[in-house]
């Protein structure tokens, strides 16, 4: 391992750990008993089955969504639009799993891949007209999420809302759809293990394909990507085209795993939480899953501090929020990673 690669790794724990430290000091300044408090933080989440099986159901959405923002900042580009994707692909996927009947192997299938194809058609919008137009994919990807809640919150009071119920949501999905628990007395279910597959892919294709060295090179350089022959138009709406399908699968598996009718009345946030899965785990897609559990970790223990003591679960906000901060800060710890170039060096 270079001792580039080293230390990336270590500025990334350095984040982590510095985020730790901040809970603990925000529990100790709100909480009147930090001790127990931060004991709860940091163990609860391991002490019983349930626990662990909610810390790994947290994890999936994330790293689906870690994977297609992974991809994407592999090819230099910000696209945000796996926001919106996992919103109306939720949608999509659950209109197949509400009406049609199906064998109930393939049944589930059917609406993930109609999940998927749904995240590749919104995604080709901000991907042609970036390759085609030069468009900035952050601006358009942005502005399609507030679309697609629109047009999802459309299809879902005037199309798929269950009257037999109070709040706004959908008639329940058809039990051959839904993705079945694979751990006993947790609700962890078989999109775990096709998140697990998916990002075992991701590296294949990102790392062992021609396709995936493309997009490699355009990221590093795209100029000299585009003068070496690299169809640098083609690259771009490549990347667009995976990450949606990836972001359009997520969403959909969230809502057959989890629920029993699509129940977002909003935005579920996981488009922007894949930024930072992907930027913690250096954009390399087994990483991913690290993160992804990590920053499950975080949020289920910070759940249980607030469930269980007097620490507001806003402190989770903070954290990510610090762990962005110190990951996408180019002079964090700038010093030591130009001190190991030069040993290197000589």
């Amino acid at each position: 391992m270079s001792r580039e690669r080293s230390f990336t790794i270590i500025r990334t724990a350095v984040a982590m750990l510095v985020a730790i430290l901040v809970a603990f000091v925000i529990i100790v300044l709100v909480s009147d008993q930090p001790v127990e408090s931060i004991k709860i933080f940091l163990l609860r989440p391991f002490s019983t089955k349930r626990y662990l099986g909610n810390i790994v159901e947290t994890a999936v959405p994330l790293i689906f969504s870690g994977l297609a923002m992974a991809i994407m900042f592999k090819a230099s580009l910000f696209n945000l639009g796996g926001e919106g994707i996992f919103f109306i692909a939720g949608i999509t996927g659950s209109i197949v799993a509400i009406w049609p009947q199906l064998p109930p192997v393939v049944f589930p299938i059917v609406c993930i891949v109609a999940g998927a194809i749904t995240g590749i058609i919104v995604m080709l919008v901000p991907g042609v007209l970036k390759a085609k137009y030069g468009a900035s994919e952050m601006v358009t990807s942005l502005m399609m999420n507030n679309i697609l809640l629109g047009v999802g919150l459309y299809l879902l009071n005037n199309m798929m809302r269950d009257p037999t119920v109070a709040s706004l949501v959908s008639y329940q999905y058809r039990s051959n759809a839904l993705l079945g628990n694979i751990i006993s007395g947790t609700r962890v279910h078989v999109g775990f293990l096709i998140a697990l597959a998916c990002a075992y892919a991701v590296y294949v294709f990102m790392f062992k394909s021609k396709w995936g060295y493309e997009i490699r090179m355009v990221g590093n350089n795209g100029k000299f990507a585009s003068y070496s022959g690299i169809n640098v138009t083609k690259v771009i709406i490549i990347v667009h085209v995976v990450a949606g399908a990836i972001a359009g699968m997520g969403g959909i598996i969230e809502c057959l795993g989890m629920h029993r009718r699509f129940e977002w009345t909003a935005l579920p946030g996981y488009g922007f939480d894949g930024a930072m899965i992907a930027m913690l785990a250096g954009n390399h897609p087994i990483g991913v899953i690290g993160a992804a559990f990590f920053v499950s970790y975080l949020r289920v223990g910070a759940d249980l501090v607030n469930r269980t003591s007097d620490v507001p679960t806003e402190m989770i906000a903070i954290l990510q929020s610090i762990i962005i901060l110190l990951i996408s800060a180019e002079r964090f710890l700038h010093k030591y990673r130009q001190n190991w170039i030069e040993k290197e060096a000589k």
